[in-house]
């Protein structure tokens, strides 16, 4: 579905990410690692909002290149930023609606794809006419998600979903992120609590300074001695 093959990214004379491969199929992958190891910078290259030196990225058989990010969204690829952005004075089911409204097959289904989203997360649905402002902070990351999933997307990424959430909502997240993964969307995931993202994907990429250091199966992940010590705190 996604491929990236020997991607390298530069702000100036800083290079950022360093002949970087990875791939996504149907299936859920995470990439793991400290603040500043380039995870951002690769879902961002993705996106199109940063420019690669060189490499590819291709989504289906398609090069994302030369094409802006609401070109890309069209394409089936939506994203779930580290802050959310969400409109804060607009309600929850507002904020859900604009998911789908500037893709035209989202659009014509703006119904189904709602009820799809209330049976993931039902607080949306008793919530749906509070202002998404006045959510808590674990129900704006899943409005956040849930908006992205209105799109009608056949990859989701998510930069950094448990960023400022307490232990127990995080836990929640990512038992929807499992949920989602059941429902045939591919899932790309960029995670520093590595011990809840482990229990989601199928495979993941341990970066650190921009270059892959391990690339394994989830369960051979929980198991490295390197992801237990600097991950896991084992």
């Amino acid at each position: 579905m996604l491929e990236v093959k020997n991607l390298n990214v530069s702000y100036g004379r800083i290079q950022v990410i360093k002949d970087f491969t990875f791939s996504v199929g149907n299936e859920a992958v995470g990439f793991f690692g400290p603040n500043g190891a380039g995870k951002t910078t690769l879902i961002n290259s993705i996106i199109g909002l940063v420019r690669p030196t060189s490499g590819e990225i291709n989504f289906e058989g398609q090069s994302l290149l030369d094409r802006e990010t609401y070109q890309i969204v069209r394409m089936g690829i939506s994203v779930v930023p580290q802050d959310g952005e969400l409109f804060p004075i607009m309600t929850v089911i507002e904020n859900l609606r604009i998911g789908s409204s500037y893709i035209k097959e989202a659009r014509e289904k703006t119904s189904e794809r709602l009820e799809f989203v209330f049976k993931i997360f039902p607080i949306l649905k008793e919530r749906a006419f509070q202002l998404a402002g006045t959510m808590s902070g674990g129900q704006q990351r899943m409005l956040a998600v849930g908006r992205a999933l209105m799109a009608m997307p056949r990859l989701l990424i998510l930069d950094e979903p448990s960023v400022g959430l307490q232990p127990s909502l995080v836990t929640e997240l990512f038992e929807k992120l499992a949920v989602i993964k059941t429902e045939g969307v591919s899932i790309l995931l960029s995670e520093q609590n590595v011990k809840q993202g482990l229990k989601v994907i199928d495979r993941g990429y341990v970066v650190e300074n921009g270059t892959v250091v391990i690339e394994s199966t989830a369960d051979d992940l929980k198991n490295n001695e390197h992801v237990k010590r600097s991950y896991l705190g084992l």
